[in-house]
């Protein structure tokens, strides 16, 4: 998946933590072998390669499924048909690109390969039509830390977190009774902490245009808005709670698309899941049950 793993327990068992995160490492291992869009090998390269894989397993069915739940209660600002555009922008600005924006007769032509309501399910065989292609940046790395959290949860640890790159899952508390604090980074400032969060078995993922880039040189973000093709400028990154990783990471995702208004609206509309969001012009909003879960002595 191309980022780092982090996981830390208690157990007062050496050798049963030493195994029991062994454990949730191959299952985090597993999701990367499935659905990774740098192995050639994975299900997902397949379905890519051929707009058709059969005998899917039961974690891509699950994960492609709630996609496009994302992509239908965010009136589809959340697709993971996106690849063509994210190609068409990445090859723009790289070495042999122009370094200008892809034309807007090249954006229509692409976007007609953009749309998860294409992809047909039956039993366990996954279908796209030619050309499309899917990429599960914005929801397999929360699929993943669940994995691994419930792995580490199924053999008996009560505290402990997965990370992966920023999307992270926090069971239990400390041994002293404290919930895990997490800062969220001043996207201006390298060390920077904007406010601090205090979890107890929920999930934090964020979202931005700071982190990722197609090119040092042309720092182009690497979220674009599925419905139109253009990159997602409106905010500078997005951060959502929620009691899983799979959730908050598909839901930063979704609110960075949809900007400040849309991407409010979506988290009060739901359940037990709360942003905070910071704006192109530094202004920092958040849902109304947020302040909740922050750390005010720090």
């Amino acid at each position: 998946m191309d980022t780092t793993v982090t996981a830390a327990i208690y157990d007062s068992d050496t050798d049963h933590a030493v195994q029991t995160v062994g454990k949730a490492f191959g299952r985090v291992a597993q999701t990367d072998e499935l659905m990774s869009s740098y192995k050639n090998d994975s299900q997902l390269n397949m379905l890519n390669e051929n707009n058709r894989l059969e005998n899917a397993s039961e974690e891509l069915l699950f994960v492609i499924g709630r996609s496009i739940y994302y992509s239908n209660i965010s009136n589809g600002a959340f697709d993971i048909t996106i690849k063509p555009i994210l190609d068409l922008w990445s090859a723009k600005f790289s070495p042999g690109g122009t370094y200008r924006p892809p034309s807007q007769e090249e954006i229509d032509t692409t976007l007609e390969l953009v749309d998860c309501k294409k992809i047909v399910i039956e039993g366990n065989t996954i279908s796209t039509e030619p050309g499309m292609k899917v990429v599960l940046g914005g929801i397999a790395k929360g699929y993943a830390v669940d994995q691994a959290i419930e792995s580490l949860i199924d053999n008996g640890i009560e505290s402990c977190f997965v990370d992966a790159g920023g999307d992270g899952r926090y069971i239990g508390t400390k041994p002293d009774g404290i919930k895990w604090t997490v800062g969220l980074q001043n996207p201006d400032k390298q060390g920077e902490i904007i406010t601090v969060m205090r979890l107890e078995n929920m999930a934090v993922a964020t979202s931005g245009n700071y982190e990722r880039y197609f090119s040092d040189a042309a720092k182009v973000s690497h979220i674009s808005d599925p419905r139109t093709g253009y990159l997602s400028r409106e905010l500078i990154s997005a951060t959502v709670i929620a009691e899983t990783t799979m959730d908050a990471d598909a839901l930063a995702t979704t609110v960075f698309v949809l900007g400040e208004k849309e991407g409010t609206e979506l988290i009060e509309s739901l359940e037990g899941i709360e942003c905070l969001i910071i704006t192109s012009d530094k202004r920092i909003l958040r849902s109304s049950g947020f302040t909740a879960y922050e750390n005010t002595d720090i």
